[in-house]
């Protein structure tokens, strides 16, 4: 194809042009407005915008790490005072470790389970039929979602323990 070429089509293209290239739009997103450091803009006005906005950064990062800082504060005496509350700690370090564990025997699982070859592509589908399943059980109609709403309520009692 490219020995087919004309030899004017050649030097058409390797000529540079003389005019400035007019811009295309190809895009119906509208054109941005001109930068600060363009002359459309006086100085005074890109001097002060500057010092508007390098002080409303500086406000926002202040009170963001103020207010981190303080919640970081009140999260840890928050967990101190619970516990501190706690009158059976080797029971949580022993649940906590015990789900450190499943965490980590499960990902083991979970991998294991990957490397076989089409058994992730099945338990996707099974996965993809109870969702649908249970957008149509529980999630589609108003008093199916009442029924749900109710169950998960009552689930919440008997973990509680006030059922």
């Amino acid at each position: 194809m490219a020995a087919t070429a004309s030899p004017t089509a050649a030097t058409a293209v390797l000529r540079p042009s003389l005019a400035a290239p007019q811009p295309t739009r190809r895009s119906a997103m509208p054109l941005l407005p001109p930068r600060f450091g363009s002359p459309a803009f006086p100085t005074s006005l890109k001097i002060s915008l500057e010092s508007r906005r390098s002080s409303l950064l500086q406000t926002r990062a202040s009170s963001s790490e103020e207010s981190s800082a303080a919640d970081a504060s009140e999260l840890f005496t928050d967990l101190k005072e619970k516990w501190d509350a706690l009158e059976n700690k080797s029971t949580v370090l022993l649940y906590g470790g015990g789900a450190i564990v499943a965490v980590w025997l499960s990902s083991i699982l979970v991998g294991a389970v990957n490397s076989v070859p089409l058994l992730p592509k099945i338990l996707e589908l099974v996965g993809l039929g109870y969702t649908g399943w249970f957008v149509y059980r529980y999630l589609l109609f108003k008093s199916s979602r009442k029924e749900l709403a109710d169950d998960i309520e009552a689930l919440k009692k008997k973990i509680a323990g006030a059922e």
